[in-house]
């Protein structure tokens, strides 16, 4: 994953790599009078006509690209539309129209038993239901999408228990779903769509029934098991913080319309609309933001402190080091070369919105 920013809010990467998952102009409309309304339209789609047929929006003209080894976070309120989103991608929902591809193949032109394919070997999915079978064990859970598969007894439940090591159940796989709580019957749900080894993962709202400090303990578990596997990731969540903490993009949905997609910094830095300004009011900058997200050009500056801070440290790990030192901090890249640098002010600017004269005239103010 990477927290650097991006100008483009419509691609993840410089590369030109073909997306894994491409939607463009994505509709999904519910009512009666749907298939009518649309017959009228030629395709071109009014929403204030359909909407006056008392049709209903799930999804607005979506368009959005996610690319290999990627996690885009969709996010937005109840309704926003988001769930419908990842239920068109994954067709477990008949978008009403526009594209979708698959690492360049069209979802929907798909038959059935194309897309079954599809989902036994390149999709995986957890959802916040974990829709365990209570009659089977942690393991038998877990080997049993690959027994539907016709993979062996036998390799199926080794690969079922690589899988519960992988995700921390070791001990427990003979537990039954009853006999776990419900952060460990997550995991299980996890492994269960870990082990057919899907290239994209669909996440929706995994973990929104969990408690907090379990849910706490899960995203750690989630960014590691990330880490290690390089999935390319949709994952849904109505929770701003999981979204600026998982993310490598956030796509922020209201009424069914992508309202930005963006990086977190970026949306943070940059919101695209006043809606999306509102999500970012209380977001403890120092905690999103890295140092080559506000570092200053270098200019002429040739006296530096000794300190050194990386241009993907998150600002809150360096903010009291550079604060204590009367000297420019030098960002520095992977090769160790100098890229920018960080100060007093910049530093005070994130934290408090000010920079230090305005702090000093303010704290000269309390003292008379």
């Amino acid at each position: 994953m990477t927290n650097e920013t991006s100008n483009s809010t419509d691609t993840s990467t410089d590369n030109d790599d073909q997306p894994v998952i491409k939607c463009d102009g994505v509709y999904k409309i519910f009512g009666e009078n749907t298939e009518e309304m649309m017959a009228k339209s030629n395709g071109n789609i009014d929403v204030e006509k359909f909407e006056d047929a008392g049709c209903i929006f799930g999804v607005n003209n979506a368009s959005l690209e996610v690319h290999k080894g990627e996690m885009l976070i969709v996010m937005g309120l109840s309704g926003s539309g988001k769930s419908t989103l990842l239920r068109c991608i994954s067709r477990l929902t008949n978008t009403t129209a526009g594209s979708i591809f698959i690492d360049g193949e069209d979802l929907l032109a798909m038959d059935a038993k194309e897309l079954t394919q599809l989902r036994r070997n390149k999709m995986g999915m957890v959802f916040q239901s974990f829709a365990l079978l209570p009659h089977k064990t942690v393991l038998e859970n877990i080997a049993f999408p690959l027994q539907v598969k016709g993979t062996s007894t036998q390799d199926s439940m080794k690969r079922a228990m690589d899988m519960i090591n992988l995700v921390g159940l070791t001990g427990r796989e003979n537990y039954f779903p009853r006999q776990l709580s419900g952060g460990q019957q997550q995991r299980v749900g996890i492994a269960r769509s870990l082990a057919v080894e899907p290239d994209i993962w669909f996440l929706d709202e995994p973990f929104s029934a969990l408690d907090p400090l379990i849910r706490k303990e899960m995203q750690d578990e989630f960014l590691r098991l990330q880490e290690m596997l390089n999935k390319t990731i949709l994952f849904v969540t109505h929770d701003f913080d999981e979204a600026l903490r998982l993310a490598d993009r956030i796509a922020i949905m209201k009424d069914g319309v992508i309202e930005q997609c963006d990086t977190p910094a970026n949306i943070v830095l940059h919101p695209a609309t006043e809606y999306v300004a509102k999500f970012t009011n209380d977001v403890p900058r120092e905690k999103v933001l890295t140092c080559g997200n506000i570092m200053e050009e270098v200019g002429t500056t040739s006296d530096f402190s000794e300190i050194k801070v990386p241009r993907d440290a998150v600002i809150e790990t360096v903010a009291e080091a550079v604060l204590n030192e009367p000297k420019s901090v030098a960002v520095i890249d992977d090769n160790d070369d100098t890229i920018g640098v960080l100060n007093r002010k910049s530093i005070i600017h994130i934290l408090f919105g000010k920079d230090d004269s305005e702090t000093l005239s303010t704290n000269q103010a309390a003292g008379e």
